[in-house]
């Protein structure tokens, strides 16, 4: 892990971003958009809109979002800002707040196949907790998958429960069998 390197995503890496993602936006036009928006407003959207979207996010200074590199090239991607952010968390079942706790969320990640199953995730998740410390935020929560099987690295956007786990998070509720929500607390641990 001493040979990557993480920035947050800021106008001067949005070139990064986008060979990281390529030219399908990473999943199929997605863009990291995906927790942001409805399922109506997602599709109305999807590749070029959602792109423009997330770069209007960087503009304004939002920072959405870590990046990792590896010998100067973008290779990884972690989606983390305050929970209100991703209104699509607001609307699930399966997600829905814990408590009335402010929250960071990590929604997304995504890692360039080269650097898969190398612990770039959990990697992405400690520097996720520094990034949410420097701005003052106490808990960071994800939604990772905790599959009963094996699954192919697509479908774990999310991430894995293990990867959390592995990073110091703890399991604060479970409304389904595969989808734990996990929490990091800020001020308990040295990210």
């Amino acid at each position: 892990m001493a040979r990557y390197r993480f920035h947050p995503l800021t106008p001067a890496r949005w070139e990064d971003f986008e060979r990281l993602f390529g030219a399908r936006g990473a999943c199929g036009g997605c863009w990291c958009m995906w927790f942001r928006f409805s399922n109506a407003e997602f599709e109305r959207r999807k590749g070029a809109g959602n792109k423009r979207a997330m770069k209007a996010l960087v503009r304004k200074g939002a920072a959405p979002g870590i990046l990792a590199y590896w010998g100067g090239e973008p290779v990884g991607w972690c989606a983390v800002a305050p929970r209100a952010e991703y209104t699509r968390l607001e609307r699930s079942r399966i997600l829905k707040p814990v408590d009335d706790q402010p929250v960071w969320s990590v929604v997304c990640f995504f890692i360039h196949r080269e650097h898969r199953a190398r612990g770039l995730t959990v990697a992405l998740l400690r520097e996720a907790a520094r990034y949410v410390k420097q701005r003052g935020g106490t808990i960071l929560e994800g939604y990772p998958v905790d599959p009963k099987q094996q699954m192919p690295p697509a479908f774990a956007y999310h991430g894995l429960a293990a990867a959390f786990r592995e990073a110091g998070f703890e399991e604060c509720a479970r409304r389904s069998p595969t989808r734990p929500i996990m929490r990091y607390y800020v001020g308990r641990h040295r990210p």
